[in-house]
């Protein structure tokens, strides 16, 4: 395949996606992102040259964050594809953020980087392929191959053969991931362990914790999965239950069913949009970017996503870096990787969630395994390849 016929093909999709593009940009979810990406709306190159992340969305800014706080003698340059992710870049003071444009754009809008560094699953073709004709080294750092997406993966195998012909480096997350990434034809292939243990997780905001009470949290659940879990668990009179949707158009939604429930119960119920405090036996969280600051006074969470077939689990590092108990679903195909990297959660279906709930005070503090040095991926980085670290 050549970049010539690759982008034509891009072309036809684009147009194609053009009435679909102009009606998602009136949504509030994509009303920025989209008409940066898709109509570089106040998307310029990046101006100077330097080191150049691209990471996908929050989780993934958050991951390169211990990294770009290490690189001191570099401009950075960070691109991203979602609103959450730009939002989440523009607390780097030093670093300048853009929108990854659509692949049509990226051979004039690409500017010559000393080293490009993309985050997991982020294989755009022209991305790797523009970037190695103007000059730069290409980096896949944190890459994986998860069970459910190899076959995919082998079946498009022409595809990926041909974008790691243009990646230089590739550090996966274990030995199973560095195997299949050679057979899809990565060539320099390194274990790193997962960058994700490295994150430093700060809050924003102190909650107080009410005297005398065990802070419960349903953390980033999914439609029907409230209802789900409340429905198999029985709160004790000191839990304190705080629900965080993971979509914000939901919390109308859930703002209903949690009434109802605490009423049923006779409990007291609040929403911190309304309210900054969780002093209610239960509370909705409807602002964004709060999660963290929640887990930092939380006892126990249930982690959503998991509960649900085919949603894939969530991000368990976070909890685990407050020491919490985390109880999880079954379903967390998407999160295997980060699962290995935490001890002492406790999965169970559905069915077996009352029974864990009920013993939940005797489970373990989780933690987070360390599962790799940071170090290596900086020299790589930087280009101090003569063994001499930083």
């Amino acid at each position: 395949m050549t970049l010539f016929f690759y982008t034509i093909l891009a072309t036809l999709l684009y147009i194609l996606a053009l009435p679909v593009l102009v009606y998602l940009r009136f949504k509030p979810k994509y009303k920025d992102s989209i008409p940066s990406r898709f109509f570089l709306k106040n998307n310029s190159s990046f101006e100077k040259s330097g080191i150049w992340f691209h990471a996908c969305s929050l989780g993934e800014v958050r991951s390169i964050l211990p990294l770009i706080e290490k690189i001191t003698t570099e401009e950075i340059n960070i691109s991203v594809i979602t609103q959450t992710g730009f939002k989440e870049a523009s607390k780097v003071a030093h670093a300048n953020i853009r929108y990854l444009p659509y692949e049509i754009f990226l051979p004039f809008w690409i500017t010559k980087q000393k080293t490009l560094v993309v985050m997991e699953a982020e294989l755009w073709p022209s991305l790797f392929v523009v970037a190695k004709i103007k000059g730069m080294k290409t980096i896949l750092m944190n890459a994986r191959v998860s069970d459910n997406s190899y076959q995919s993966y082998v079946r498009f195998g022409f595809l990926y053969r041909w974008i790691f012909r243009h990646i230089d480096v590739v550090f996966a997350q274990s030995q199973v991931d560095k195997q299949r990434l050679m057979e899809l034809g990565a060539k320099d292939v390194r274990v790193s362990g997962n960058i994700k243990t490295f994150q430093q997780i700060g809050i924003t905001k102190q909650y107080d914790k009410p005297k005398g009470k065990r802070v419960v949290i349903l953390a980033s659940t999914h439609e029907n999965e409230e209802a789900l879990i409340l429905s198999h668990i029985e709160l004790l009179k000191n839990d304190l239950l705080v629900v965080v949707p993971r979509h914000p158009e939901r919390f109308e939604r859930v703002a209903l069913l949690l009434k109802n429930y605490a009423k049923e119960k006779q409990l007291t119920y609040s929403r911190i949009s309304q309210n900054e405090t969780i002093q209610d036996d239960v509370v909705l969280c409807d602002k964004m970017g709060e999660l963290i600051n929640l887990y930092a006074v939380c006892d126990v969470v249930i982690l959503g996503g998991s509960f649900i077939d085919g949603i894939g689990g969530h991000n368990p590092l976070e909890p685990a870096f407050f020491g919490t108990k985390v109880i999880s679903g079954p379903y967390v195909f998407n999160q295997k990787a980060l699962f290995k990297c935490v001890e002492n959660i406790v999965t169970c279906t559905c069915e077996q969630l009352r029974g864990v709930f009920e013993k939940s005070d005797s489970i373990k503090n989780s933690s987070i395994i360390n599962s790799g040095d940071i170090f290596p991926l900086l020299n790589e980085i930087l280009g101090n390849n003569n063994g001499k670290s930083i």
